[in-house]
């Protein structure tokens, strides 16, 4: 007997593994928080005075430059978390795990970054640091989309803690090593976290997500989507304008941003309904495609492009984002078995690497005559000697000189690099993940009972709609339901499936509750009766009655 209870146990924490990994791990980022972080020197401790009293020390200059730092923070929350509550019965789920992935991803992040660029042992804690961590939760949250609903907790917790490592190399190889630039972080975020979510996804593939019946839009799923797009959109130009060097590059990445978007909702509208058979607009596209036009840009958001340019970026961005819902995604789901839950590939995987293109293009044609005082600023490499074996050591080294076409090759092998390393770094996290699904013995995530009351389905000839309920009341998949671990009020009545035990005891059961276990239902049960009444889900799931 104890054996069994053992067992029993042990398999009830496989399924609620995040809980004891959740407090462990803040914890842990406390302890890591208390040993090395610090307030940065320069921007949150007086010791730095004005030395001009018409300018604005630095630390006034960062508090001037919050509000685009809220914006970020407000298309991290707001606009991606929404954004994925197209799922008809994952809108709980959807923006709650957004929720949970991005904190832990800031707090890490933070972490990450600094230990990368340490300050006499100590990490320095200002807004530039929050806003790297913001850029680093948004990658993770792109390859969320890609696998959103077909993973516990416990795999995304995985999978934010290894991408986020994953990310900070990666840009620091492509920033650092290849002197890439990229504002908007088209190649190092929306690249990457796409890449490396369909890496995973690959390897995470499961013929039962094609097979189920809870993946899916209705109308009003797709409303509340709709307002994570309009965030989006309206808050993009932030996103790709928030590090720029100085004033001026800012400036034109926000004018830049702006009308490429401007310019990708006409051409998504557009093509939208070219390719529906009917000729009406699809609000898979509607939500998606519409924002490509700030991820191609991003990479050249500061550069001169010229307002036209822009225009065609987000244009062609619009066009490439359609077509890859319309085809390209059937294409990776039948032929390569990736499944993309939110099309990420269509938004920020085909978009970026258009937009990584873009950008050796116009590096290759960067003059400073065109930038003025502003071009070693954002080309820093460009016009600086470099020696051709860093290796060697004294004066007869020789040298070559950084031009704009070496800053062209640095973008693509950046672009490469990004790519290979997303995809086998993607692959490695997917087996990670499929090993934890194997330990919570996620194919068994069904609602608790299951076999009980399917019998007193069958023996009462009764179905779902009898019921009152719409859908599914026992759903045989443990993908894209919110039920599976998060506590769901539901709005419309229910009945009540009535167990009688020995004493004669009746308790009224209800499917959305886990308050009654399999062996209480079968050790006491021993007729089965529908209650004729409704409930409303907010009241009480279990009584008893004499």
């Amino acid at each position: 007997m104890s054996l069994h209870l053992g067992f029993k146990h042990m398999s009830k924490w496989r399924k609620i593994g995040h809980i004891p990994v959740l407090i462990i791990l803040q914890i842990v980022f406390i302890i890591l928080f208390a040993k090395f972080v610090i307030y940065d020197p320069k921007e949150v401790i007086h010791d730095t005075p004005k030395t001009n009293g018409t300018h604005l020390d630095k630390a006034e200059h960062t508090i001037a430059a919050y509000p685009m730092f809220q914006d970020v923070h407000v298309m991290i929350f707001i606009g991606f978390g929404f954004l994925m509550t197209f799922l008809k019965k994952y809108g709980l789920s959807a923006v709650s795990l957004n929720m949970l992935m991005a904190v832990v991803c800031l707090q890490w992040a933070t972490l990450v970054h600094g230990f990368e660029h340490l300050h006499d042992g100590k990490i320095y804690l200002n807004q530039t640091s929050m806003l790297l961590s913001d850029f680093a939760a948004a990658t993770v949250l792109i390859s969320f989309g890609v696998v959103i609903g077909k993973t516990s907790p416990l795999q995304l917790i995985a999978m934010s803690l290894i991408e986020i490592v994953l990310f900070v190399s990666n840009e620091s190889i492509g920033r650092d090593l290849f002197g890439a630039i990229d504002a908007g972080d088209t190649i190092f975020v929306h690249t990457f976290g796409a890449y490396f979510g369909l890496a995973c996804s690959r390897v995470l593939y499961t013929k039962d997500v094609e097979k189920s019946k809870n993946e899916g839009s209705g109308y009003t799923s797709d409303l509340f989507s709709m307002i994570g797009t309009i965030f989006l959109w309206m808050f993009w130009p932030s996103f790709n304008s928030a590090t720029a060097v100085d004033a001026v590059a800012q400036q034109r990445a926000i004018l830049n941003t702006y009308f490429s978007l401007c310019a990708c909702v006409v051409s998504a509208f557009a093509m939208s309904a070219l390719l529906n058979e009917h000729r009406k607009f699809v609000m898979e596209h509607i939500q998606n495609a519409t924002l490509a036009g700030g991820v191609a840009i991003g990479a050249v958001a500061d550069l001169m492009v010229g307002p036209w340019a822009a225009l065609v970026i987000g244009s062609m961005a619009g066009i490439i984002s359609v077509v890859g819902f319309e085809m390209v995604s059937k294409f990776l789901k039948d032929k390569l078995h990736v499944h993309d839950t939110c099309g990420v590939h269509n938004l920020h995987g085909m978009p970026g690497v258009f937009g990584s293109l873009i950008s050796c293009i116009v590096c290759a044609y960067a003059t400073k005559a065109e930038y003025g005082s502003g071009f070693g600023g954002i080309f820093a490499h460009v016009g600086k000697q470099f020696k051709v074996d860093p290796s060697c050591t004294g004066a007869s080294c020789e040298t070559y000189e950084f031009t704009a076409s070496h800053q062209a090759i640095a973008q693509l092998l950046a672009t490469i690099v990004t790519i290979a390393i997303a995809l086998v770094g993607g692959a490695i996290t997917g087996m990670i993940m499929r090993m934890i699904a194997k330990f919570e013995r996620l194919d068994e995530h069904h609602r608790p009972n299951q076999t009980i009351l399917k019998l007193a389905l069958a023996v009462g000839n009764l179905t779902g709609k009898s019921l009152g309920v719409r859908g599914n009341l026992l759903p045989d998949e443990a993908y894209f339901d919110d039920h599976l671990f998060f506590e769901v009020h539901e709005d419309e009545k229910v009945k009540k499936v009535i167990i009688k035990d020995k004493k004669g005891h009746k308790r009224s059961y209800d499917h959305r509750r886990d308050s009654m276990s399999f062996h209480e239902m079968h050790r006491d049960s021993v007729n089965m009766d529908f209650m004729g009444g409704s409930q409303r889900s907010r009241s009480s799931s279990i009584a008893s009655s004499n």
